[in-house]
């Protein structure tokens, strides 16, 4: 049989007979069939996608529509457009929701509470520094009534927002952890060496930042704090200004204990708890206010403080034993 001239061994330099690559590739399989089979590109090709049950579905798929993913909640307008990329950022808005004129003087009101809270915190320092270290304590109480009406208004309004959250632990920051070492420093001042003074005061400071930020990356619960709350101890310090009549080392002690309790993992039970506490013990302490003040408000944050590390070694042990 007669075979091709390209099928003999070549013995001169004459060029083969054009088409032998293609032919081969074209008998060799699919895959060569794919390599040199040329297709046109359809800008809207067929996307294949399978349901949830197994069943394969076909859709249309432009590749010119590129999907993106959506914006968080809270970025939405914070970045420019794509239509103008030099163009501003736009301000988030504060309120969620519907923004009637209803919510926002709630929302107003709410906020309003808290801007109260900072603006006495101020008024505190500024007497204080000018000697009348008993207004300004009492002052110090406005805060913390303001701070406990400001986040209920705003939960029963329907107004809770980050915003709100946020500000609430700015101004926590500006009356109890500022102000209020301030206004202690201001009435230990003279008693005590200023170095004292000044490292309880400060350590105050410097554990109401911790607690605060802790605070707000923390999961909540309902039941305990994790350490002393910061308005407690801002609590337990402009009662302590008004009420003590004597300022020694012992208190500045106690000043830098309470600071420590704050970024201590310690469980504290919060104020809606007190329900649980047994009904004859209530007239006690009121008894002992009417006796002696100073003695059953000593004993009283004495109390509280070490029910924290009771409570923990309790929840240790049941834990121990499970």
């Amino acid at each position: 049989m007669r075979t091709t001239p390209w099928r003999r061994r070549r013995v001169s330099d004459s060029p083969r007979p054009a088409g032998r690559g293609l032919s081969r590739l074209r008998r060799s399989g699919s895959l060569a069939r794919r390599l040199v089979t040329i297709r046109p590109i359809h800008p809207i090709r067929t996307l294949r996608r399978r349901r949830p049950d197994g069943v394969r579905l076909l859709e249309p798929f432009d590749p010119a529509v590129v999907p993106v993913s959506p914006a968080p909640a809270g970025l939405v307008g914070a970045v420019p457009t794509v239509d103008d990329p030099d163009a501003p950022p736009t301000p988030i808005p504060l309120l969620p929701g519907e923004p009637t004129l209803r919510r926002r003087m709630y929302f107003a009101l709410a906020n309003a509470c808290t801007l109260v809270s900072i603006l006495l915190g101020m008024a505190a320092v500024m007497l204080s520094l000018a000697g009348e270290v008993q207004v300004a304590a009492a002052l110090l109480l406005g805060c913390i009534i303001m701070d406990a009406v400001d986040g209920p208004l705003a939960r029963k309004f329907g107004v809770a927002s980050p915003f709100g959250a946020q500000m609430d632990s700015l101004a926590d920051m500006c009356s109890f952890g500022i102000a209020t070492p301030l206004v202690v420093f201001q009435a230990m001042s003279g008693e005590l060496p200023n170095w004292a003074i000044g490292g309880a005061c400060a350590l105050m400071a410097v554990c109401a930042a911790i607690r605060l930020a802790r605070f707000n990356v923390s999961p909540k619960d309902g039941r305990f704090f994790s350490g002393v709350p910061t308005t407690l101890a801002a609590t337990v310090l402009a009662i302590s200004t008004l009420v003590l009549a004597d300022v020694n080392v012992v208190f500045a002690a106690g000043v830098a204990m309470l600071a420590l309790m704050m970024v201590s993992g310690f469980p504290y039970a919060k104020l809606s708890q007190l329900r649980k506490v047994p009904a004859w013990l209530w007239p006690l302490p009121v008894v002992g206010l009417l006796i002696d003040i100073q003695v059953t408000f000593l004993v009283l944050v004495a109390a509280y403080l070490v029910s924290g590390p009771l409570l923990w070694a309790v929840h240790r042990r049941r834990a121990a034993v499970i």
